[in-house]
């Protein structure tokens, strides 16, 4: 992402189900999924550049078993430069309607663009490669680092 942020439009999208129950999103791995899925896009929305939030999400990733203690946020928002308590109003705003709706437009998102294998790397609308079970596959090109910013550097030229 440091290598060509400035060309592309990031988006994290993540994979889930839109209810009539559980405040309308189901995540494939519970509510705690959710509340991470949440705190993620509130990162994003608050601090669009990619190199900043991608941090971020991946610090929380490291330790996923533990999202959404308290510390474990606070931690990582302090080693990513992210303010808490903006992060905190963000998933507390309107009763939390604020970080359900970017949750709700991220599962729609996903769903719009045939997404269902967390992770899927789309470039150009098109799935790009896709990693599942641990393994990337569909990788037409190279599931590399640098294939795939190769390929980004083409569809920019």
């Amino acid at each position: 992402m440091q290598q060509v942020s400035g060309k592309v439009d990031f988006k994290l999208s993540y994979i889930g189900r839109v209810t009539e129950h559980d405040d309308g999103i189901e995540c494939m791995h519970g509510q705690t999924e959710c509340l991470g899925n949440i705190l993620e896009l509130c990162a994003a929305s608050l601090y669009p550049d990619p190199k900043i939030y991608l941090g971020f999400t991946m610090c929380l990733t490291r330790e996923f078993e533990d999202i959404p203690r308290k510390e474990l946020v606070m931690d990582c928002a302090l080693e990513h430069g992210l303010d808490f308590g903006k992060l905190n109003h963000c998933m507390s705003e309107d009763d939390g309607e604020t970080g359900i709706k970017l949750l709700r437009d991220s599962v729609e998102r996903s769903r719009n663009s045939n997404v269902t294998k967390s992770c899927t790397i789309r470039l150009d609308n098109k799935i790009r490669c896709i990693r599942d079970g641990g393994q990337w596959k569909d990788c037409e090109g190279g599931s590399a680092v640098k294939d795939m910013i190769r390929d980004i550097n083409d569809l920019y030229e």
